[in-house]
This record gives structure tokens, C-alpha cells and sequence, in this order.
């Protein structure tokens, strides 16, 4: 019953990438689907952007560590999208298609090179996370060797980015993400009814000793920012139609992710509290729960969601990394050459993502890791920029490389070497990054230039 679900569904994704593929005009089409999206379709795509795989199965298996405190993950993307409202029309309005595209008309042309190198980068760290979260979900619902459902997953995920572009994304999105909510939400009602208990929320939440203050603090800094000012997160506000649908999208999603954050960590906690722990070493934990506790078919219409889930993710990240890339060869991407320049990207990057999951394997490390290196290097100068705040934009390169270097080495700090003092080299990037804008430029300098 779960493969034939899973066939079905993915003869129908396929064949919407296809219908996409013909509906495909102009570059603007592929790009932001014609910057034509009205309020259900950019919701459904935000919604399902956020709510990739990693996001979900990572979650979940957060709890075996910090309990109910994993729910802090999503409440912080919520966070992150509630602070980004007040600046989402000013995005929308001066946005084309990429963010590098809004850092150069603040910073200058050097700027948006800069960023055009350094965005790619960490974005290729966020697709493999997808990759690694597709390849256990089909390990856990097929047993498919984990090696095979990477170069599956990645395979799967370039072509379907190749072939419809935005248009496809968009249409698809708005679909899966009503089954990811439907899926997840009937998972926790059967869980609730079922006669186990689970560890007390007070016991865990909102801190415990695995998730402190200053560990919400950097969540906050490089988690939580990244929604304020992420690439991924405006390629949906540039597909929005006007400011109006897009902060009313913004502000929607904000409001779901709350409550989704704390059904995910009862899922959690439920399983981490009565499944075996051999069950759980290799799998993912909210898989598990689906197949032990919810009947055949919709641990079918399960599997299919889920995939879509990480999906959604994983070609919006490819899709946007590689136009900032064919940016960076011709700045005005809306020409035929340049969408040839963005395929040849995708293949790339796609390629590039597959090989980093083959060697790791924690979704949420990959995550975390990409997005220390763009929160540091990047959040500070745009969020300055988006306000109007006066700073030294001939500093601005020097900002974003070594704020981000420094964000880095914090989290290799505690990723590697478990250095609890890399939580504060973490918080110093974004000081350091502050103090570089903030230095007067040379007025006699600027005169003469």
C-alpha cells in the first residue's frame, strides 16, 4: 500500500513538473513564476519551504536529546518570520529575483559578488541537509540502503528543479504542504489517545540541562535570522504579486509554525519515551512512530508527504543558490543565457550537495553549520540596509567575510570539538561584524574619490 501511494503521488509531482515545464514563457517564469502568486499559493510555498524534511524529522529527533525544548527549533523560525513583517514590503518592492540582488544595491556591485560567492556555498550545505533527510526517510519506510536513497533523492531533486523551475515549485507546494499538516497533526490525535504517557512539559520546557539560555541565544542569532533575512525565504516574497500578499503570507506562516513547533516535540517525546532505542539508532523517530501506530495507507500518504516535504526545500534552496550564481556571471539574469547559466548550477550544486550527504549524516548538524556561516556574514549588514541604519558600506565586504569565518569556527568549535566556548565565539561574529560597519568612513577619503 505505501508504494503504490508513493508511485501515484510521484507520477502526479512529475507530471505537474512537466505541465510546469510547457507553461514556461520567459525567464521570469522559471525565475519567480512571473511574479504572479496571490496569497494561498505563496502561503502554501512558504509554509512548505520551511517545513522541509529537516525541519521535520530533525525536530522530532531532538527530543532524544532536549525533550520538549526541541519545540524551540520551529518557535524560532516563527520568531524569525514575525520580526521579518514590518520589512517584507520594502522586499517585495525594491526584490527581482535574488537577494545578492538587494546587497548590491545597498552595498555596491563588489558586495553583491562577494555575497554571490559566499551564499552558494552555504546554501549547498542546506540542500544536502534535505538530501541526508530524504535518504532516511526512505531507509525507515523501504529499508533503502541510506547511500542509495542519497544518490536517489539528490537525482530526484535536480531534474524536478531542472525541468519546472519556479512555476512548478509554487504549484506543488501549496498541495503538499496541506498533506504535511494533515499527516503530522492526525499522527499526534492517535498518539494522544493511545494509553502511554509521556515526560511532563514542565520537567523540559523551556530550558533543561541539554538546551540552556545561551543556547536559545544562538538559535536565535543563527537560526531565528536567517527567516528575517534568508535567500530561500525571499524567493517567496518575490514571487508574491504585491506587498500586501506577501506580508499577509509572512504573518500566516508565523502563526501555524507556533503550534505545529509543539506537536512535532510530542511526537518526539513519545517516541524517545517507548520506542526501543536499536529501532531508533539509524531511522528517524517520527517514521517509526507513523509505521508502528498509524494504519497502512496513511503511513503511505505519510511517506509521499514527507518526501514532498524535504522536496519543497531542497529545489527552492538549489533553485536560488544557482541564480545567484548566473547572477554573478551577468547581473540581469531575465535573458535566455542566463537560464541556461542556472541549469548548468543546479547540476552543480545538486551534485556538489549529494557528495557532502554521502559523508555526513546529521540533518540538523548540516543545517545549523550552513546557516552559522550565512547568519554571521550576512544578517547584520542586510538587516542594517532593510532599516535605513548608516554604516560603512566600503567595509561591508570585510564585514561579511569575517563575520562569517568567525560563526563558522564557533560552530566547528562545538560541532567537533564540543568547546563550550564556541557558543561565544558564535555571538562575537555578529558583534564583530557590527563593529566593522560601524566605523566612521574617512570623509577626506571619500572626497577625493
Amino acid at each position: 500500500m505505501k508504494v503504490t501511494i508513493l508511485i501515484l503521488y510521484f507520477i502526479f509531482i512529475v507530471a505537474l513538473g512537466i505541465y510546469s515545464w510547457l507553461k514556461i514563457k520567459q525567464p521570469t517564469d522559471y525565475f519567480i513564476a512571473g511574479k504572479r502568486s496571490g496569497f494561498w499559493q505563496v502561503s502554501g510555498s512558504l509554509l512548505a519551504t520551511v517545513l522541509g524534511g529537516s525541519a521535520i524529522l530533525g525536530t522530532v529527533n531532538l527530543t532524544k536529546d532536549q525533550s520538549w525544548a526541541a519545540a524551540w527549533y520551529l518557535v524560532a523560525a516563527s520568531l524569525g518570520l514575525w520580526l521579518l513583517v514590518p520589512l517584507v514590503g520594502k522586499v517585495n518592492r525594491l526584490g527581482k529575483y535574488t537577494l545578492t540582488n538587494l546587497v548590491g544595491q545597498f552595498y555596491g556591485e563588489t558586495a553583491r559578488k562577494t555575497a554571490s560567492v559566499i551564499i552558494p556555498i552555504a546554501w549547498v550545505g542546506i540542500v544536502a541537509a534535505q538530501i541526508i533527510a530524504s535518504a532516511k526517510i526512505l531507509f525507515s519506510f523501504f529499508n533503502l540502503p541510506y547511500e542509495t536513497g542519497v544518490l536517489l533523492s539528490g537525482t530526484v531533486f535536480i531534474l524536478y528543479t531542472l525541468i519546472g523551475g519556479q512555476i512548478s515549485i509554487i504549484k506543488t507546494d501549496l498541495f503538499q504542504s496541506f498533506i504535511i499538516l494533515f499527516g503530522v497533526i492526525l499522527t499526534a490525535f492517535l498518539l494522544w489517545n493511545a494509553p502511554e504517557q509521556v515526560p511532563a512539559f514542565s520537567q523540559s520546557f523551556p530550558f533543561n540541562p541539554q538546551f540552556s539560555q545561551i543556547d536559545l541565544l544562538i538559535l536565535v542569532l543563527t537560526f531565528s535570522s536567517t527567516f528575517v533575512v534568508g535567500p530561500d525565504i525571499y524567493s517567496r516574497v518575490f514571487c508574491a504579486k504585491d506587498e500586501k500578499t506577501a506580508r499577509k503570507s509572512v504573518r500566516i506562516v508565523a502563526a501555524v509554525l507556533l503550534p505545529f513547533a509543539f506537536i512535532l516535540a510530542y511526537i518526539g517525546v513519545f517516541a524517545f519515551s517507548h520506542l526501543p532505542k536499536g529501532q531508533l539508532e539509524e531511522s528517524a523517530a517520527l517514521i517509526e512512530i507513523i509505521n508502528l501506530y498509524l494504519p497502512d495507507w496513511i503511513a503511505g500518504v505519510m511517506a509521499a508527504a514527507l518526501l514532498s516535504a524535504v522536496l519543497s526545500s531542497a529545489d527552492t534552496t538549489l533553485l536560488t543558490s544557482s541564480m545567484i550564481l548566473s547572477e554573478l556571471i551577468h547581473p540581469d539574469i531575465n535573458n535566455a543565457r542566463s537560464l541556461k547559466n542556472t541549469r548548468f548550477f543546479i547540476l552543480l550544486c545538486g551534485i556538489i550537495s549529494i557528495l557532502l550527504a554521502l559523508k555526513v549524516t546529521s540533518i540538523i548538524g548540516t543545517l545549523l553549520l550552513a546557516l552559522a556561516f550565512y547568519s554571521g556574514a550576512f544578517i547584520v549588514p542586510l538587516v542594517a540596509a532593510l532599516t535605513n541604519l548608516k554604516v560603512n558600506k566600503r567595509l561591508s565586504i570585510w564585514a561579511m567575510i569575517i563575520g562569517g569565518l568567525v560563526a563558522l569556527s564557533g560552530k566547528l568549535a562545538i560541532g567537533f570539538w564540543e568547546n563550550n566556548y564556541g557558543n561565544w565565539i558564535i555571538i562575537s561574529a555578529f558583534a564583530v561584524n557590527a563593529l566593522i560597519l560601524a566605523i566612521p568612513e574617512n570623509k577626506q577619503i571619500s572626497a577625493n574619490k
